[in-house]
């Protein structure tokens, strides 16, 4: 099988280490809008709406990979304490009740978003700002497939867990 669960993995594991670096671009950035702006009393709307887009790319591209290393926001009160059957079974729900409905909606509403910003090349709106804002746009559904299919993979995964523990026992 040329595209596996472990493929999924791989590719948000890569993005995510990617991504990592637009965190350290974000920090020279602002950096410098900082320095310009109270030394020389110097800031265009461009520099901020970069620190703005950079921090989108940061949160949304790393979504799945956030997925894929169970960082993700949890409410653990009862899930910490199932058994690893019970926390497959809760993980293979959720990612088709919550996960896998939330997504086809987002991808769903943000498809026609960027296809719009694209046809009319949108630019910001404030004077001095970036151009092509469908470029930031497209982190969105972009971003959303890749936690899909992060989500796709883990319930694999845990469907894999639930039968290797059924013919241990």
């Amino acid at each position: 099988m040329i595209f596996s669960y472990k493929s999924i993995n791989l590719l948000n594991k890569k993005i995510g280490h990617f991504v990592s670096y637009f965190s350290i671009l974000l920090i020279i950035i602002v950096c410098f809008d900082v320095f310009s702006r109270y030394v020389f009393n110097y800031t265009t709307a461009a520099i901020a709406e970069l620190e703005w887009h950079l921090f989108a790319c940061i949160f949304l591209l790393n979504a799945g990979n956030t997925l894929r290393l169970d960082k993700h926001v949890r409410v653990d009160a009862l899930y910490s304490n199932f058994s690893p059957k019970v926390k497959s079974i809760v993980n293979i729900l959720g990612f088709f009740i919550f996960l896998s409905p939330f997504c086809y909606i987002i991808i769903d509403a943000s498809i026609p978003y960027v296809k719009n910003s694209f046809i009319i090349m949108e630019t910001s709106t404030d004077p001095g700002g970036l151009p092509f804002r469908f470029l930031i746009k497209a982190c969105i559904p972009i971003s959303i497939l890749l936690l899909f299919l992060q989500g796709l993979s883990n319930c694999i995964e845990n469907t894999l867990s639930l039968f290797n523990s059924s013919e241990t026992n």
